[in-house]
Order: C-alpha cells, then structure tokens, then sequence
C-alpha cells in the first residue's frame, strides 16, 4: 500500500537518494546531506508543534512511503510562510504603456518588475515522485494529500498559497531566460545561481538583479517563449494543481521563468469538498472498483493519507480494512478526513 506520512530522522538516506534524482532547476530538494538534515529537523519540529494558532517557519514535509517494500519513493511539502527570514523574490510580467499623441502611436510593452509579492503566504513545495511509480495516480495522491493536510489544519497556513513550477532548462541545465538575462547581472553559471538559492544564500540577487523593470520585447525570442512555461518533467504537476483550482497570475521565476500558480486555500477543490467522517473497521463493500478517494486520518505529528477505491460513496461512515486503518493509524469511530478524487486527469 502507498502511504503519505511526515518525514522523520530515519528518512535522511532515502531522501539523499531521492534529491540525486531531481535534476537542475529543483532548488527544494538538494543532494547535500547537511541541507537535507537540516530540512528534516525543520520538519520533524514542525509536525510536533501543537496549539499552532497562526503559521510562522513551519516546514511540513512529507514522503510516500511504498510499505510493501518500506521504500521511500517520493516527496511532497507545505512551507507555511516564506519570505519572512530571508527574502522571496519572483518577477510580475506587466504592462507598461507608451504613447505619442503627436504620432498616433500607442504601445502597450510587457515588463518583467522584481518584486517580494509573496512574502508571507504559504508555499506548497518538492514534489518529487520516483519515475518507476509514475503510475496508479501515486502521483495524484502525493500531490493531493498536501491539501487534506490543509483542509484538516487551515490555522496553520495562510489564506492563499502558491506554488512556484520549475522552468524550461535543458539536459545540460542551461536556461533560455538565464542566459538571457541573468548571465548579464550575476556572471556565473545557471546551476552556480541554482546552487547557492537552495542553499538559503539570496543575498546575492539582492544585490545583483536590476530592480528596473526589463523591458520582455528586448530579450530575444527564445527567451520570451519560456515565460511562464513549466520544464517537462513538471508538466503533470502543474495539471495537477490546476485541476485543483490553482492559477497563473503572470508571476515567474527570476532565473529559468518559471510559472507561480495561486489559489485561496478554501477554493481548492481538495479542501472545499473533503469532509469528516467516523472510521468503520471491516470487509468494505465495493471495494477495489468504482471511484477513487484521498482518505486521512485527523492527526498531526502521526498524519496519514492514503487512496482507495469504492463504488459505494461513503456517507457519514466510511468502512476501512484493517489494512488502512493501520496504515492510517486509526481505531473504529476514530475521524477522517475524506474526498473523491477528480476524474479528469
């Protein structure tokens, strides 16, 4: 069975293993072991707050845990603030207009302006699932489970949340916007750029990026075609969080272009139609045919989640197996968390 649950200090190998697979552009999920030490501490800290009233550093990092094998086989995280300790920077593509009445000319020129925008809003972060296990909607449910986490915990994350999409690089790490643009301020390679932001150290564009705007219709073609376009391995992710309601509003990543999608949490389609209801422990009727349901229990330091299927909906009581129960380390009339999974994917 496939088991969402939050990372802990046994995981620091698999994780390693996991981050050496991710590839350039992935800043969330480095393969350095004292970064990833540190993230876990951050985490396992996280999930044992209790009495969280509003969100602050927390670090919710989970992992999909194969429990036939015991493998570690892909990541998922919420961040509950960024840009708090160290700044968050992204770019707005906007507009700005030029006219001469004289000459009857009138042009509206995209621009790309810095800015901190995000500062203070929740993040949903390294998602990241082996590619033997790209099957079986493992990757809807280790996505998805982020947002019953949210649904069940709305105090600790703020109104909106974004999410920040890895861009168009190549095999060899090289980033059209990059060369573009970047190249001409920092002087150093896209994966040196890479390398020092997701190690925390982002004083550098502070003090390297123009914070004029740049003019989109002077960079070249190849760069412009980029904004706002997701690498191809990111590609599912995003229809996965657009399926959920998230959206492009023109913000990017400053160094590959990148696409920020946002949502108000409560317009999520996970947490709007997910509901509690009481755990039954038994034979299920229906089970293994029908639709598909993101089930988790209503724990924090133990948070589970796990999808099922069932072509009986389930009403005020849900039927589990003993199996589920166990893996979502709940009792009978324990609560849980519950919603269809969406069909058009």
């Amino acid at each position: 069975m496939m088991v969402i649950r939050p990372i802990n200090q046994n995981d620091l190998k698999s994780l390693y293993r996991l981050a050496e697979k991710t590839g350039i552009g992935f800043t969330s999920l480095v393969a350095n072991e004292a970064t990833l030490q540190k993230k876990i501490d951050g985490a396992v800290r996280s999930f044992c707050k209790e009495n969280v009233s509003s969100p602050t550093d927390e670090d919710y990092l989970m992992v999909l845990e194969d429990t036939t094998t015991g493998d570690i086989v892909g990541t998922c995280g919420i961040l509950a603030t960024v840009g708090l300790e160290e700044p968050f920077y992204s770019y707005h593509l906007g507009t700005i207009t030029h006219a001469s009445r004289e000459l009857g000319v009138h042009n509206a020129v995209p621009t790309l302006i810095l800015n901190n925008d995000f500062t203070g809003f929740s993040e949903i972060c390294t998602l990241f699932l082996e590619e033997n296990y790209r099957h079986s909607k493992n990757g809807q449910l280790l996505s998805k489970a982020r947002f019953m986490f949210m649904a069940q915990f709305p105090e600790r994350f703020t109104e909106k949340v974004f999410a920040e999409m890895r861009g168009v690089s190549d095999e060899n790490g090289v980033s059209p916007l990059w060369e573009s643009l970047g190249r001409h301020f920092f002087s150093i390679d896209f994966v040196q750029a890479d390398e020092l932001t997701s190690q925390g150290n982002k004083q550098f564009i502070a003090e390297l990026m123009p914070n004029n705007p740049v003019y989109v219709n002077l960079l070249p073609k190849e760069a412009r075609d980029v904004l706002g376009q997701v690498h191809t391995n990111t590609a599912p992710a995003r229809r996965l969080l657009e399926q959920e309601g998230f959206r492009y509003e023109n913000y990017v990543d400053i160094f590959d272009g990148g696409p920020s999608l946002e949502a108000r949490v409560q317009d999520i389609r996970a947490v709007r139609d997910s509901r509690l209801c009481l755990a039954n422990i038994g034979q299920p009727k229906g089970a293994g045919e029908g639709s598909y349901y993101l089930v988790s229990n209503a724990k924090v330091t133990d948070f589970r989640c796990i999808l099922i299927q069932s072509s009986i909906p389930p009403d005020t009581a849900m039927t589990l197996t003993q199996e589920e129960a166990d893996n979502l380390c709940i009792k009978t009339e324990d609560s849980i968390r519950i919603v269809e999974l969406s069909s058009n994917f």
